[in-house]
């Protein structure tokens, strides 16, 4: 935003300045195809993954990701995620997190300027406007030109572009969320349920206009995390630097030829500022603008190239070795600004949480028991003078198939128990239960102890009759006597 100037014939201040389309211009270079790259990959995914198919056997989804709210999973290929276990969830966030403070104290903004959803797509709406417009000058051109039939129809191919994307792009989103072929047929066969048309069309509005019309706006403006990255750069991170030192005093190659002590090695040619995606001047200093996308040095490399003079008077360097250079000092390779001691710290710091989550994975039991007591009435006397407590006991098979489960007493000297379908002349120490494949199964449990018995803690003890031999408990409370009134 340029400083406030007075309106004119007043005293007032413009606080504002209205948006000046960006048209960038193309180019090539290592950072280009660097974002190609990623560009490629990240909409691959995006788009490519829910069709994607992982056997997980006859009782689970063969969907290789999918979010099932319906039955509070998440699966992840090999992976199964349950409501309990949410802290996998809360780990990859932190490492989400964490990543993105290494990536900016590393390498500044890159998150922004490569891997960002608003980068991403603006960058392959940008590539729609050069199929349909023409590079930088004509789209200039078209932009000023008034509205007639051939501006009209060049306008409507290129939104009508835009908008078929925009539609793709919020119809994948809903196939996470469901199995993908069935979710598909069913939305276009207008048989899908009302939130999938709902969820497309405010994905598809909003990516057709922060994509297609806001653009750079949504990073200046309206995204907060260029303010909480700025705060975490300092004087070692990477970032991308114009060397004024080197390129001031500017001047074209005729001028610098005739004085070539005057002039740096900028020679005003402004192809810095073409190229960039938010139309912003590298070599105005660092800008909350800036992406970190390093297409300036693409540009100011090949200009550098053809006029004879170094590369790198726009480059990825830290500010602290950029002051060193300027008093003659080497320029410092881009991979020891990498290693110190904020980077390896994050480094081990997301490790650790990788490992400890890969580790809990590698541990976790598929088996799991939880246990509430009634608490009205607490407690029962039977007609021969015995206490029974009953006991609602919800059994985990996490496992893709049904197994058998032996519910059994851990404490409580000479206590018997039953089920709902268990009755009592069946009653026992231990009791086994058919539970389905990946499914929580609930069970009303009642245990009798003989007349007398102290009210004390015991246990619930679930163990799979299979290979595996899973187990878990769960302590609960005998009430009996004065205790329970």
């Amino acid at each position: 935003m340029n400083s406030p100037k007075p309106v004119d014939g007043g005293d007032e201040l413009n606080l504002y300045e209205s948006r000046k389309t960006v048209h960038n211009q193309r180019i090539d270079g290592p950072f280009r195809r660097f974002k190609w790259f990623v560009m490629l990959v990240t909409l691959g995914i995006y788009y490519v993954t829910p069709w994607l198919r992982w056997d997980r056997g006859p009782y689970a989804p063969d969907q290789a990701v999918l979010i099932d709210l319906a039955n509070r999973r998440f699966y992840m290929f090999g992976i199964e995620i349950w409501p309990h276990e949410f802290y996998f969830v809360a780990g990859l966030l932190i490492m989400a997190g964490i990543g993105l403070f290494l990536v900016t104290s590393a390498v500044g903004r890159a998150w922004c300027g490569y891997a960002c959803p608003q980068t991403v797509w603006t960058d392959l709406f940008q590539h729609v406007d050069r199929f349909v417009d023409g590079d930088r000058n004509a789209r200039i051109r078209l932009d000023k030109a008034p509205w007639g039939p051939a501006k009209v129809a060049r306008r409507g191919f290129k939104w009508s572009i835009y908008l078929v994307i925009s539609l793709i792009t919020g119809g994948a989103w809903i196939l996470y969320f469901a199995d993908a072929p069935t979710l598909f047929r069913d939305f276009f066969t207008l048989q899908a349920d009302p939130v999938a048309y709902a969820t497309v069309g405010i994905l598809t509005a909003t990516t057709f206009v922060f994509g297609g019309f806001m653009r750079e706006q949504v990073c200046v403006y309206m995204c907060p995390w260029p303010r909480i990255q700025t705060a975490m750069l300092d004087e070692k991170s990477l970032i991308v630097t114009y060397k004024d030192w080197r390129g001031e005093k500017r001047g074209s190659v005729k001028k610098a030829a005739k004085n070539p002590d005057e002039f740096g090695d900028c020679i005003d040619c402004n192809q810095c500022v073409a190229v960039c995606p938010t139309g912003i001047d590298i070599r105005e200093g660092q800008q909350i603008g800036c992406i970190t996308c390093a297409l300036c040095i693409d540009a100011c490399d090949r200009v550098m190239k053809e006029v004879g003079r170094p590369r790198g008077l726009i480059d990825y360097a830290t500010l602290e070795a950029c002051d060193a250079e300027a008093e003659g000092a080497p320029p410092q390779p881009a991979w020891k600004a990498l290693l110190r001691p904020r980077t390896i710290a994050y480094t081990l710091i997301w490790a650790s949480i990788g490992g400890a989550m890969l580790f809990a994975l590698g541990v976790r039991s598929h088996t799991d028991l939880s246990v509430s007591p009634d608490r009205n009435p607490p407690f029962m006397l039977l007609s021969d003078g015995s206490v029974r407590n009953a006991y609602t006991l919800k059994l985990r098979n996490m496992e893709s198939r049904p197994r058998d489960m032996e519910i059994a007493l851990s404490g409580l000297p000479g206590a018997m128990m039953w089920t709902d379908t268990i009755g009592p002349d069946n009653a026992a120490r231990t009791q086994i239960v058919a539970v389905p494949a990946d499914a929580t199964k609930t069970v009303r449990a009642y245990v009798k102890a003989s007349s007398g018995t102290a009210a004390q803690d015991f246990s619930f003890i679930l163990t799979s009759q299979d290979e595996q031999r899973e187990s878990d408990e769960a302590p609960t409370r005998f009430t009996a006597g004065e205790e329970g009134q």
